[in-house]
């Protein structure tokens, strides 16, 4: 059965590709042959829903399902904090994201920025669906905090050895890696739940312990803490703390950039516009594999910054009393408004009531551990950092980075290593922006940096 043949029949053009797709599947198999092959076709189009998990007319089932759906009139409304300092080009990826047929339910933080698809700072959800780019490149993206036992005194009198433990605690950049691959539980895990897990996990167990490029960070500083808090075992004071950004390194990408590959090819032509917010059917197998390469990334994420600590507090010798950590760049199954959703959060930090969190600022500006008020309105969400308000390439084009390292010194942080696209002020205000979310986090205990270590290379970040 050719082109023509199908078009007499009905199917739509977006959907040819996809029923050429099922007919070669079916004529591999040889189990049904003439008329039949025909009569198929016309049912599968009366009622795609019936074949969508169907192993030959799955896919033509879903594109019909898809080709059946039509753009909201109005998209869905979001909400927004910080409107201020939002620039208008984050707004206009956010409303084309509300226009995604799957979409239910929006809100924009106030650290928003132009990213690919949803920006960054954007919370999206969607029913039985997924986006790979409205998660993001770097898959479960994670901050974590250390409290460690040592004396404030200490970051003077043993200035060099917490240098060296950061030096040779991680390493950075896009290709960093270990030789000797590092041990971890995660990697006992199914890898082989879809192929490009399957094909990167040597690549994923040799990243094991290293740091991304851009804005990743690993850092020591001080942690205050003004009263007591039943989440942190801690007297009130300052503490010496070890804070890390990071993600799923090069796997995280390579789950992206298959995933959204196929949820794009598969975008029928009138949805060209939302080619980065293309989604994947909860329902379909690569919606399932995309799922469980997500999960599994976020097992991963954390793994890394599990041993990022492990090995910087071994080589200070010493030990952890305390810790709050949590991932953005992520999707979860929640329940709002009295339905399930995919609550999408890219560069955007969970904030349901009573839920811990840490907002970091910039390499001279402070960082918090908060404690997430559950606003409805944010889909529990709240900002995941401070936000960008220079481009990678401005910044370059405008800060000496030199310059700028001679002077945070006079302000006593130290950066080990870093790009001049990470000065302290290509990055909103974090203050500002905390005033701006005091509805959506409330402000548990601040960190100031006190000696930082980023990717020095220019490195293509990877967030």
């Amino acid at each position: 059965m050719n082109s023509r043949q199908l078009r007499k029949l009905g199917v739509p053009e977006d959907c040819i590709p996809a029923a050429i797709a099922s007919l070669t599947s079916l004529t591999r198999a040889g189990s049904v042959k003439g008329k039949a092959v025909k009569q198929l076709v016309q049912a599968v189009l009366a009622e795609p829903a019936a074949f969508q998990d169907d192993a030959h007319w799955g896919g033509l089932a879903r594109a019909l399902l898809v080709e059946g759906q039509e753009l909201a009139v109005e998209p869905v409304a979001y909400s927004l904090w910080g409107a201020d300092g939002i620039e208008e080009a984050a707004h206009a990826q956010m409303r084309q994201a509300c226009s995604v047929p799957v979409a239910r339910a929006a809100a924009l933080m106030p650290d928003a920025h132009v990213g690919y698809g949803l920006p960054i700072g954007g919370v999206l959800a969607c029913e039985n669906a997924v986006i790979p780019y409205a998660v993001g490149v770097d898959i479960a993206c994670r901050m974590k905090l250390s409290v460690l036992d040592l004396s404030l005194e200490t970051l003077d009198d043993r200035f060099h050895a917490y240098c060296d433990a950061l030096e040779q605690g991680t390493r950075f950049g896009v290709g960093a890696e270990y030789k000797r691959p590092k041990s971890h539980a995660v990697m006992d895990e199914d890898w082989a739940v879809t192929r490009v897990t399957r094909e990167h996990k040597d690549r994923a167990w040799r990243q094991l312990g290293t740091s991304g490029s851009g804005n990743h960070f690993v850092e020591f500083g001080v942690l205050t803490l003004d009263q007591p808090d039943p989440s942190l075992p801690l007297e009130p004071g300052v503490h010496v703390a070890l804070l890390s950004h990071s993600g799923s390194r090069g796997v995280g990408a390579a789950v992206c950039s298959t995933y959204s590959g196929i949820a794009r090819a598969r975008l029928p032509r009138k949805y060209h516009e939302l080619s980065y917010l293309a989604w994947l059917d909860l329902d379909s197998q690569e919606g399932q594999e995309y799922w469980a390469a997500m999960t599994l990334m976020g097992q991963y994420a954390a793994a890394n910054h599990e041993l990022i600590h492990r090995e910087v507090v071994r080589l200070l010798g010493a030990h952890i009393v305390a810790g709050v950590e949590n991932h953005h760049n992520f999707a979860w199954r929640e329940q709002h408004a009295g339905r399930e959703l995919i609550v999408h959060r890219k560069g955007a930090t969970p904030a349901g009531r009573g839920v811990l969190g840490v907002i970091p600022g910039s390499m001279a500006d402070p960082a918090f551990v908060v404690r997430g008020l559950g606003h409805p309105a944010s889909l529990d969400s709240a900002s995941h950092g401070a936000g960008r308000c220079m481009s990678r390439k401005q910044a370059r084009n405008t800060y000496n980075w030199r310059a700028v390292q001679r002077d945070l010194e006079q302000q006593g942080v130290h950066v080990l290593s870093a790009g001049s696209d990470e000065v302290p002020r290509v990055y909103k205000d974090i203050r500002q922006v905390m005033r701006q979310q005091a509805d959506l986090v409330s402000t548990v205990a601040r960190f100031d940096p006190k000696i930082v270590k980023m990717c020095g290379d220019g490195s293509r970040p990877e967030d």
